[in-house]
């Protein structure tokens, strides 16, 4: 099978399941103009999608509620959204508050039940200059066709590499805790007349993952060394409860966010996929669409089979 940017290659013989990460830009395309149905259009067809830049109640957006635009713009879809901050956007009519929250985060919808969600505030690291601000990974349990699957939308900070760093370990460290901590509760109900956990089981927690988001980061930065690790004498190594690159297993090397500085557009792979070793060999390919103007980041396609 050939691999490439762009290729739309069926799988025979599996079933197989599309995976997309795309940082919307809170629906500013590359040309400037503000169109979330025309990023919504760029979803559709994804099975999992984790996005990242999703707003509610900005001046810059009209004060849209970009969530629930995107739940109405794809209602096939199953959906979670996780802000990292909100401001308050309040206002008054008379002695009425109308209560509202400007707010910033990541989202992650499916085409399968969430089956929980729960949200990672990053560490972050005071500014004098430029402007920074708190990040999220959203970790959601999907009901997937292979099984329930932790996937995470991510967005890390865009100024420095010690900052990432710092959110790589945390979310490094939640990984290995898994099998002890669990998911968002366990044990049994010791007081059932108050219905805790409305008749369900303990909700599923494997330690299987996928990591997707903006990263800020390219390929062989510390950054990504640090998830993937470091085996020279043995590329495409995998480790038991670490992370492999995804797009580097389906064998390819893509560009997904583009930027002009004076004059020249500088292309660079900062939006990526990983996924727990167990999940490896099921990658099939990677690819993205650089024709898409929807952001100023392209949006990244996985494929895995079933």
């Amino acid at each position: 099978m050939q691999r490439g940017s762009g290729e739309r290659v069926r799988v025979t013989g599996a079933t197989a399941m599309k995976l997309l990460s795309f940082n919307i830009q809170y629906g500013f395309g590359a040309d400037g103009v503000y169109d979330l149905a025309r990023a919504a259009r760029v979803i559709d067809g994804a099975d999992i999608v984790a996005l990242q830049e999703v707003e509610r109640h900005w001046s810059r957006t009209g004060h849209d509620d970009q969530p629930a635009l995107l739940q109405a713009l794809l209602p096939q879809y199953y959906a979670v959204y996780g802000p990292a901050f909100d401001m308050d956007a309040s206002g008054r009519d008379g002695a009425r508050v109308i209560n509202r929250r400007r707010q910033f985060g990541t989202m992650i919808l499916s085409r399968w039940p969430i089956l929980w969600s729960r949200l990672h505030l990053l560490p972050m690291r005071r500014m004098i200059d430029p402007l920074n601000t708190q990040n999220p990974a959203l970790e959601a349990m999907i009901d997937t066709p292979m099984g329930p699957l932790r996937v995470f939308s991510i967005h890390l900070a865009h100024v420095g590499v010690q900052e990432r760093l710092e959110q790589i370990d945390m979310l490094l460290a939640h990984h290995a805790r898994v099998p002890l901590s669990g998911g968002p509760w366990s044990g049994v109900d010791d007081e059932p007349s108050r219905n805790w956990t409305e008749g369900q089981a303990e909700p599923p927690c494997p330690q299987s993952a996928i990591w997707l988001g903006d990263f800020n980061s390219e390929p062989g930065s510390a950054e990504h060394r640090r998830i993937v690790g470091e085996v020279p004498y043995h590329p495409g190594a995998v480790y038991a409860g670490g992370f492999v690159d995804a797009v580097a297993r389906g064998g390819t090397r893509l560009h997904t966010h583009r930027k002009v500085i004076a004059g020249e557009t500088r292309l660079r792979q900062l939006d990526h996929c990983f996924v727990t070793g167990d999940l490896a060999a099921r990658i099939d390919r990677a690819w993205t669409d650089p024709a898409q103007i929807a952001s100023d980041h392209l949006p990244l396609w996985v494929e895995m089979r079933g």
